[in-house]
């Protein structure tokens, strides 16, 4: 929970039950009671545990029955018993899943399901970014190019743009990707570290050269422009020969009309855009918001953070 300079962690919470489609996507959570207590017994622990994952089937429990809690009705919640007959399957649960979300196509559907990398360390994004990565993708899925995705310092904001990036480059739906920084160390250790299973398919543009035979790019933004005209390497690339920009830190440089980066971004911008920042910048003379905004779909991270932007989901 983060207060200005200060932080401190809440209460752990465990839910009873998860249920998943796949391992990256959750879709209901049951609290389970003994039979000396009601069905409505854990309800609204389920409904908080259900809106913390971002997931809108809460259940309750007692052995005899459920009471389920839908939040995907557009009228508003809806709360009814169910026998222990008449639980829904897994293949009813995604389907109104995709109805709430609005994932209809099936290509929308493979894009959402696409699995995130298989980590050797077992290492899962936390429930915070999970929600990120799933409300990226699919809003991606169903063709929103503007994501502003805000998350507080040291809560993994690069190890949730790779999962986006995996995702979407694994399932096909963006084959060729630009990911930019402002130093040359956060370059350095994205490479090395979180995006090291793209293996041979990444390079790192420099020495003012671009080679096209890669997928995954990662650029200093220095690198690949300047003031003079030659020295902006990144017009050596055709305007679509990217579907994917991924902006580290945007709310440094980018949010300027005449910046580097918004030049950059302005060049591709027929590209899909995810501009990643804990401070997004709001001035008079500059704007994360409006560059991402208007349109936009913003992901806030469940970080806690007090100081809210507007229209962040």
């Amino acid at each position: 929970m983060v207060r200005g300079k200060l932080h401190t962690r809440g209460k752990q919470k465990r839910a009873d039950y998860v249920l998943y489609h796949k391992t990256n996507i959750p879709l209901a959570v049951i609290e389970a009671k003994d039979n000396t207590h009601t069905l409505r017994s854990g309800i609204q622990q389920a409904i908080e545990y259900a809106e913390l994952l971002d997931v809108p089937f809460a259940y309750s429990s007692n052995g005899d029955g459920f009471i389920e809690h839908d939040r995907s009705v557009s009228s508003g919640p809806v709360e009814r018993e169910l026998s222990l007959s008449e639980f829904p399957t897994t293949q009813e649960l995604w389907r109104r899943y995709c109805e709430y979300k609005g994932i209809e196509d099936p290509g929308e559907k493979k894009i959402v399901a696409q699995d995130y990398y298989p980590s050797p360390e077992n290492k899962t994004p936390r429930y915070y970014q999970l929600t990120a990565i799933n409300r990226s993708i699919e809003a991606i899925a169903k063709g929103q190019n503007r994501v502003l995705l805000v998350m507080a310092t040291g809560t993994g904001k690069t190890f949730t743009s790779f999962q986006i990036i995996w995702r979407l480059w694994k399932s096909g739906a963006k084959k060729r990707i630009l990911f930019l920084a402002d130093r040359n160390i956060l370059v350095d250790q994205t490479r090395t570290n979180d995006f090291k299973p793209f293996g041979s398919a990444m390079t790192k543009i420099q020495n003012r050269t671009a080679d096209k035979s890669y997928e995954i790019y990662l650029a200093l933004y220095q690198a690949v422009t300047g003031t003079e005209e030659a020295q902006k390497i990144y017009k050596k690339f055709s305007r679509d020969f990217f579907d994917l920009i991924v902006v580290d830190e945007c709310h440094r440089g980018s949010a300027e009309e005449d910046s580097a980066w918004r030049e950059i971004l302005e060049y591709f911008s027929n590209a899909t855009q995810i501009g990643m920042t804990a401070t997004p910048r709001e001035t008079k003379y500059m704007s994360n918001i409006d560059y991402f905004g208007g349109s936009c779909l913003h992901v806030f991270s469940e970080a806690r953070y007090r100081r809210r932007i507007p229209g962040a989901l």
